[in-house]
């Protein structure tokens, strides 16, 4: 049998590795399995799999044969002797009473104390083996913790990591800000609107990319949670900086989640000018107005050198 599996694995190996060697990288095994290179060894994988399966479902079924015979014997033999037979334990029971400890029924006698409450009896029975090895685990793990944390200072404690990954973010997000310095440089309180295509194309996909229509609607008409962004009515302000504000750092007691935390400052801007240029879309089926009406002090352009904003969320 120790032959039998070398072999097996040897000729494991050396498929693995001819066909690692001979396969093209751009092949695909879902494409073609039946002429793909790694066929052979995959095909001797499952064989191998199948024949674990069936040997271990022989084993078992061998190991009740065995038991069923070792049981007729001592039923046989108790008849010879006169006894009656008691058949023994299995190897789940004789588990489960070495990590229970519990006491047979008919032996709770000589467990009985002399407590007695009205008819009710108190008995000596101990804690179970697994419950105090549990303890005992735990007074262990204690001593460890002290030890590590606390004597030897091996590795840091709760408060140490957690200024360890805000010093990693801060890194992070200094990384993240040098990389993109124009967007670094933006003044949300001098914002003013622009209808550059590039803009506003690049706040649709960030608008379509996260969950924004899932409360707004995809075009913005507003959902069962998100108010309606095309109408003149808004919940926290109408204009350009409200709306920045807004979907930068979000406003948590109407669900609105602080989008700057993951999308950068230009993400988040241009995500506002495609908000503003939602306005008077009209989709089907709008949500019904909430909030306070906003009016821009002057009409938005459609060229680059427009006004401050007109919407909020």
């Amino acid at each position: 049998m120790k032959k039998i599996l070398i072999l097996m694995a040897g000729l494991l190996m050396s498929i693995a590795s001819f066909a690692q060697d001979s396969a093209p990288a751009e092949s695909s095994f879902a494409a073609d399995p039946l002429h793909h290179p790694m066929f052979p060894y995959y095909a001797t994988v499952a064989l191998l799999m199948i024949v674990i399966l069936l040997v271990a479902v022989v084993c078992i079924y061998v190991f009740k044969i065995v038991r069923l015979l070792n049981e007729q014997l001592e039923k046989q033999r108790a008849s010879r002797q006169g006894v009656a037979y008691v058949p023994s334990p299995g190897w789940w029971s004789r588990f489960t009473q070495a990590v229970n400890a519990s006491v047979p029924v008919a032996q709770e006698k000589e467990i009985e104390l002399e407590h007695n409450y009205d008819g009710i009896k108190e008995l000596d029975n101990h804690l179970p083996p697994w419950w105090k090895w549990l303890f005992y685990g735990t007074i262990a793990w204690a001593a460890i913790y002290i030890i590590v944390f606390h004597i030897a200072n091996t590795l840091p404690l709760s408060q140490e990591e957690y200024q360890t990954e805000l010093a990693v973010a801060e890194t992070q997000a200094k990384l993240r800000k040098a990389s993109q310095p124009a967007a670094a440089e933006i003044d949300e309180s001098k914002l003013v609107y622009s209808a550059d295509a590039a803009i506003l194309e690049n706040g649709k996909n960030v608008f379509a990319e996260n969950p924004c229509g899932s409360c707004h609607g995809s075009e913005g008409g507003g959902n069962t949670i998100g108010p309606n962004l095309t109408d003149q009515y808004w919940i926290h302000g109408g204009d350009i900086t409200s709306i920045f504000n807004t979907i930068k750092n979000g406003a948590v007691d109407k669900g609105m989640p602080a989008w700057g935390k993951v999308m950068s400052v230009q993400d988040v801007r241009d995500l506002t000018f495609y908000i503003i240029s939602l306005q008077g879309s009209n989709p089907p089926n709008p949500k019904a107005p909430q909030g306070e009406l906003y009016k821009p002090a002057s009409p938005m352009q459609s060229d680059s050198t427009s006004v401050k904003s007109q919407a909020s969320l």
